[in-house]
């Protein structure tokens, strides 16, 4: 629900959003590729706080100089969790959408 959610969101942005790689229906974990027209790629990852919480944090920022090492990082995080969601949103601050 959360997927279409935030599709849907970006959508109304006049951006573009897409699922990579579908996860567990229920209990996967979500990567979120937040660029700029297919550039400065971005993902964020839940990740949990002192308090208990899970705040979406920057995990991997894409480096210009090098763009495999990004694509790697994600093939890295597929095969460590099966369950996991990879997202991507494709639009000016895409970020924003993503709330706590």
């Amino acid at each position: 629900m959360e997927v279409s959610a935030l599709i849907r969101a970006v959508d109304a942005q006049g951006g573009f959003g897409m699922v990579i790689k579908k996860g567990e229906r229920d209990a996967g974990t979500l990567l979120i590729i937040c660029c700029e027209n297919g550039t400065n790629l971005r993902a964020f990852e839940r990740m949990p706080q002192l308090d208990g919480t899970r705040k979406w944090a920057l995990s991997k920022a894409e480096d210009p100089e090098n763009k495999q090492d990004f694509v790697e990082y994600c093939e890295r995080r597929k095969r460590q969790d099966h369950d996991l969601w990879i997202v991507e949103l494709d639009a000016a601050n895409a970020e924003q959408l993503l709330k706590d």
